[in-house]
């Protein structure tokens, strides 16, 4: 079951992934290693700007104006982030640019730089673990930049653990289970792993 904990917005986010086909039903392995019998792969909905614009649109109206008149720079993850991202730099007027794993580890690439002083917010479409988040505010600081907050468009974490401002425009309570507890495996549902890290 997808339950909304808290909307901030005008629009309704969950009737556009539904509509999109975002909301993917099955039996899945999330990245964290639970299983679920739902996947949000936004982007199908991200592949639509004119819906993405509507919903970086409402950003704005909850993001301190302070942060927002500070921040330079928008940063993403490759390769959920990119699209959100993107969009959201055009509606903000900033820069953007994204970190990729080349390996194991996020890192600056294809040119991009990482100024110090410079001031950025990361961007990520849906928040669960908050790990490749968490790997840019790093790599943001070990350039000596600033993250003044981090925006998303779904929160499905239980607790990120952000020590910047965390924004985000819904909240999903997902139902998962580990996988030695879960009933899609004990009814035989094939697992399918849609995420874009390695598969291992």
């Amino acid at each position: 079951m997808i339950r909304i904990v808290e909307q901030k917005t005008k629009i309704d986010i969950l009737k556009m992934l539904k509509d999109t086909g975002a909301i993917m039903e099955g039996h899945f392995r999330l990245t964290s290693g639970f299983h679920s019998r739902y996947y949000l792969q936004c982007a199908k909905l991200l592949q639509y700007p004119d819906l993405t614009y509507k919903i970086v649109s409402e950003l704005p109206d909850i993001i301190d104006e302070h942060i927002l008149q500070e921040t330079e720079t928008v940063i993403s993850p490759a390769i959920g982030g990119i699209l959100f991202g993107y969009m959201l730099a055009f509606k903000l007027e900033k820069k953007m640019i994204f970190a990729e794993r080349k390996t194991e580890k996020m890192e600056i690439r294809r040119g991009f730089e990482i100024k110090k002083g410079e001031k950025f917010i990361v961007a990520e479409d849906v928040i669960t673990t908050g790990g490749s988040v968490g790997e840019i505010i790093d790599l943001c600081r070990a350039n000596e930049a600033e993250v003044n907050a981090v925006v998303s468009m779904v929160d499905r974490s239980s607790d990120a653990g952000f020590d910047v401002p965390y924004y985000y425009l819904v909240k999903f309570d997902i139902d998962k289970y580990s996988p030695e507890n879960c009933p899609l495996c004990k009814e035989g549902i094939k697992v399918n792993y849609p995420g874009s890290k390695k598969n291992i």
